[in-house]
């Protein structure tokens, strides 16, 4: 340390500039103050409403843990809810991630006006989570939609894309999965970022494209693929647009996820404590499966110290 910086340090020691914290905590006020009032209040509101039978329409009373008993002894649609939104997250979050992987290997390479196709494959990412991109998805798979008039063209039955129960959920599926954007932009951050002489010490030794991919690449994008793992996740399991728009949780609950149940008990039955409960079952879960994701982590993470 110079001397200049030790004077400056005796000096913040010593009181020479008492109000520099106060222009610290004057700066940051404004977002405390959003944090507080925006994020913190109405979590510790919500937990507190599940302990209660808040309604809309009346003030709640205390009810202790009868939302959570009636969630699981009494509510047929709960677990069902529950199991649904399990496999969707599933089925979406692998096929997003693979796909995301894929393209970015794509636009990895070195061809003309990589900047320009990169730029159109991360447009969905922008505008897949409107409500508009789910209702055009609706008419695309309707069944008079453009992809069954598609497929009368091959002579291939119409399929029931949102009209079947079992079809349905994969249906919804494939929207999230169109929505790559965000995890292609993180993959394609990391494959440029693996030092090329690994590749190069790698042809040298005779491995194969294939090779390289499942020695190198992919143990290189670990972190990445970590993080995705963990964002999708949270993301899969909080899904609502989509079941909401596109098929309303139908075909006989075919589609009903957690955010369409939390949705319709609090806004539709007027149930704040209940949806309240069911929304802090949801969290529980949530940070249950994060965590236990973080614990597996060191045994399929790599890190390059």
């Amino acid at each position: 340390m110079g001397q200049q910086e030790k004077i400056k340090s005796n000096r913040l020691i010593h009181g020479k500039y008492p109000r520099t914290w106060k222009w610290g905590v004057i700066f940051i006020l404004p977002w405390l103050l959003g944090f507080c009032i925006l994020q913190a209040y109405p979590l510790i509101m919500s937990l507190y409403y599940s302990f209660t039978d808040f309604s809309v329409l009346a003030g709640g009373k205390w009810v202790g843990l009868k939302n959570y008993t009636d969630l699981f002894t009494k509510d047929k649609y709960f677990l069902k809810s529950f199991l649904l939104t399990f496999k969707y997250a599933l089925m979406s979050v692998p096929m997003k991630l693979i796909m995301a992987l894929i393209v970015a290997l794509i636009l990895n390479q070195k061809l003309k006006r990589i900047n320009l196709f990169r730029t159109v494959y991360y447009l969905p990412s922008i505008m897949g989570g409107s409500v508009a991109i789910s209702i055009l998805w609706r008419f695309m798979f309707m069944k008079e939609g453009m992809l069954n008039k598609f497929l009368g063209l091959l002579h291939i039955p119409a399929v029931n894309w949102l009209g079947d129960p079992h079809i349905a959920l994969v249906t919804i599926s494939l929207l999230v999965v169109w929505q790559f954007g965000s995890s292609m932009i993180l993959f394609l951050a990391g494959l440029m970022n693996i030092p090329t002489d690994l590749y190069e010490a790698a042809e040298v030794d005779g491995a194969t494209k294939w090779v390289q991919f499942w020695h190198i690449t992919l143990p290189m994008l670990t972190p990445i693929v970590f993080f995705n793992l963990i964002m999708q996740i949270i993301h899969a399991l909080q899904e609502f647009t989509s079941a909401f728009i596109i098929t309303n949780g139908g075909p006989n609950h075919g589609t009903y996820l957690m955010g369409v149940k939390i949705y319709e008990e609090a806004f539709k039955n007027l149930k704040m404590g209940y949806a309240s409960a069911a929304s802090w079952v949801l969290f529980l879960v949530i940070l249950l499966i994060t965590l236990l994701v973080f614990r597996t982590s060191d045994k399929w993470v790599f890190y390059n110290d």
